[in-house]
């Protein structure tokens, strides 16, 4: 695995290329490929070429996001079907093999059936047009209750059910986006990971909790940097994940604010050797 430079994640206002030379200055072994950049290069021989210098400077691609909301009405999603095709040759001219999606984990109108079905169906068309373009996808669940008890149906919150998802949709190129936050207020525990392998993991998100309130009562939004208070077992969770062989991105997702009010090399300093900590395992 290696350690990923997510700017986004980390409430950073970033630029594509001041991330990647940032990523390289500061150590980090990857840097997420951004497809709204890829399209100001000038077609996909400009975007290898792009890509290559990135390579050169010794780091990897991250994971972008799936370019299709899974949940969007019908008009929404029958047209980013459309325009799928261009995104997908842009990020295979990149060499980009990852893509991501979170799961919004309740619904005012659709009950959790109802809601399951749409999910599976549009998955399993959106998965296989990604898999002939040599990529995955990673879905990820939101475990905090104070967000999924907001709406009159509760959705997946859990890996349990995200897993059941997956199989259900029948694809093979979907995977987890594992986040140490979620797993957490999901009341999850390392036991839960056991058995995953590489190829059920996608990405891996860090954070730590608050100190001050019970599980139950972390808010998704309001989260802390990965070892400050020791509220979530990083230690266990990180263990779990090298025992599943994984070779992909870790990245730092706090949502806080008052990270970008520091002087950004500071920051990209700690970042980077907190996700050594987790990546090395020391």
């Amino acid at each position: 695995m290696f350690s990923n430079l997510s700017a986004g994640a980390l409430g950073l206002p970033l630029d594509h290329t001041t991330s990647i030379d940032l990523a390289a200055r500061h150590g980090f072994g990857g840097v997420d490929p951004d497809l709204g950049h890829f399209r100001t290069l000038g077609g996909t021989a400009a975007v290898a070429e792009h890509a290559a210098a990135v390579q050169e400077k010794g780091l990897e691609w991250g994971m972008a996001g799936l370019p299709v909301p899974l949940d969007a009405p019908a008009a929404e999603f029958r047209q980013a079907l459309v325009d799928l095709p261009e995104s997908l040759e842009l990020l295979r001219a990149a060499g980009v093999t990852r893509v991501g999606t979170w799961m919004r984990p309740m619904h005012d109108d659709l009950d959790y059936l109802r809601n399951w079905r749409l999910h599976v169906g549009r998955l399993a068309l959106v998965s296989e047009l990604l898999a002939d373009a040599g990529m995955r996808i990673g879905l990820e669940y939101i475990g905090p209750k104070t967000f999924w008890s907001t709406e009159r149906y509760p959705f997946i919150h859990s890996l349990r059910e995200a897993r059941e998802l997956i199989a259900d949709s029948g694809a093979t190129n979907v995977g987890i986006i594992l986040d140490s936050y979620h797993w957490y207020t999901a009341g999850e525990s390392a036991e839960d990971l056991a058995g995953l392998t590489d190829a059920d993991i996608v990405s891996v998100d860090i954070n730590d909790a608050r100190a001050d309130r019970e599980r139950d009562q972390q808010q998704d939004l309001d989260r802390r940097l990965p070892y400050d208070t020791g509220v979530i077992d990083l230690a266990g969770f990180m263990g779990a994940v090298h025992a599943a062989g994984y070779t992909g991105p870790v990245k730092v997702e706090p949502f806080m604010k008052s990270l970008a009010e520091q002087p950004v090399d500071e920051v990209l300093a700690d970042i980077s050797a907190r996700l050594d900590r987790a990546v090395t395992g020391k």
